[in-house]
């Protein structure tokens, strides 16, 4: 990664301008990204997972959760953003292809960095049992697919690509046959856990590099819906830079958020809610609420200039989202990894020391207050360093 000034940070994925050809940062886009980041570095830290507020936790298989909505909200934003990004780009003369071998050179460094430093930190790389799939991943791969689009395409062909994506998913899972088990919804349960299309093609292909042993919930069929999230969210930075006034740019974001979700819960009735398994209702209903609280976020900073000291710690995540995300990541792992002899002979990890000394009391039952005050704190150590680098005007890009 390397560090940029403020003045170039606007030509990264997520540093978007006004269409008008202002300077000023969109800083809606910014705060929400802030806002997943910091949801997201939450969930992730729990202190005790079987104590946790239930919106605190993903939910077990079908439905949702608060929780399951942050990773598909960071990929909408990654559509808007990369909207702004191009388009700034291309008008400042650089050709199509130079942009996209850029978005590739991107889309290796994210995903090279998920594999390789965050799911093998702190231990050393393993080929043959570290897991392949994950967060960053799959934001690298559904960003490079999306740039494509963005860059030689118009908004009817990515309409259609979105149909494309959520149609043929739901085909796919829902009437191709698994094999070794049958057709879904007539041999097996639909969308049951592990017999489902999913998590087979992922045994057959990665077995023992599984995040959950048999399936992933960042599986590799499970990328083309995402995909869909991510164009979800170009058509919307597209939106966002017609000629239009402000008001009405809210006004029919929020419209449109109502739609993707009751879309998404009417989609439920034959293809449920899944996080897991990114299913094509999830994709509209997340969307729809990813749209409604970005049409806020717009109406508050955008429109109506709500701005001031009260967004800087927001905005100071939101403008190095994937060097506090990739941060809070190889800290949770190495406090997690990192053990220390205790009375009695044993050891114990240095993340159980800080939970059981600092947050609960001895002899207590798990509190779902104790979890959640240990992932605030969690939450403002990775802040910190995010709040010094935005003070500096430093931003960290790929």
């Amino acid at each position: 990664m390397a560090t940029t000034q403020a003045v170039e940070s606007a030509r990264s994925v997520g540093a978007p301008q006004h269409s008008s050809g202002s300077s000023e940062r969109l800083q809606s886009l910014d705060f929400f990204r802030g806002l997943t980041i910091a949801g997201m570095i939450i969930v992730n830290n729990n202190g005790d997972w079987t104590a946790a507020y239930w919106p605190l936790q993903h939910a077990q298989w079908n439905g949702w959760t608060p929780t399951d909505l942050v990773f598909p909200f960071f990929l909408f934003i990654v559509g808007v953003s990369m909207v702004y990004s191009f388009r700034s780009r291309l008008a400042r003369g650089e050709a199509r292809s130079a942009i996209l071998m850029h978005a590739l050179r991107r889309a290796v460094i994210l995903f090279a960095i998920g594999a390789l430093v965050i799911n093998s930190f702190p231990n050393r790389y393993d080929p043959a049992h570290t897991r392949i799939y994950g967060v960053l991943q799959r934001i690298a791969i559904c960003y490079l697919i999306a740039a494509i689009f963005v860059l030689w395409s118009s908004a009817r062909t990515q309409i259609v690509a979105i149909a494309a994506c959520l149609v043929g998913y739901w085909i796919l899972m829902r009437y191709v046959p698994v094999p070794g088990y049958g057709v879904p919804g007539r041999d097996i349960p639909l969308l049951d856990p592990d017999r489902n299309l999913v998590a087979w093609l992922d045994r057959k292909l990665l077995m023992g590099h599984l995040y959950e042993g048999t399936r992933d919930p960042e599986g590799l069929l499970s990328t083309i819906p995402a995909i869909g999230t991510v164009l979800l969210g170009v058509l919307s930075g597209q939106w966002l830079r017609l000629c239009r006034s402000a008001r009405s740019k809210a006004l029919w974001m929020l419209i449109f958020g109502a739609v993707g979700l009751a879309a998404g819960k009417f989609f439920n009735i034959w293809f449920p809610i899944n996080k897991k398994l990114w299913t094509s209702s999830f994709v509209l209903f997340t969307a729809g609420f990813a749209l409604v609280l970005l049409a806020l976020c717009y109406w508050l900073l955008d429109v109506r200039k709500l701005r001031g000291g009260w967004t800087m710690p927001v905005l100071a995540l939101g403008m190095n989202a994937i060097a506090a995300y990739t941060l809070s990541e190889m800290l949770a792992a190495g406090i997690g990894a990192w053990q220390i002899k205790v009375a009695g002979g044993g050891e114990e990890s240095v993340r159980a020391i800080i939970y059981r000394h600092l947050f609960t009391s001895p002899g207590a039952a798990p509190s779902a207050n104790a979890s959640l005050a240990y992932s605030i704190a969690f939450l403002i150590v990775c802040w910190i360093p995010m709040w010094l680098l935005y003070r500096k005007r430093i931003f960290l890009k790929i």
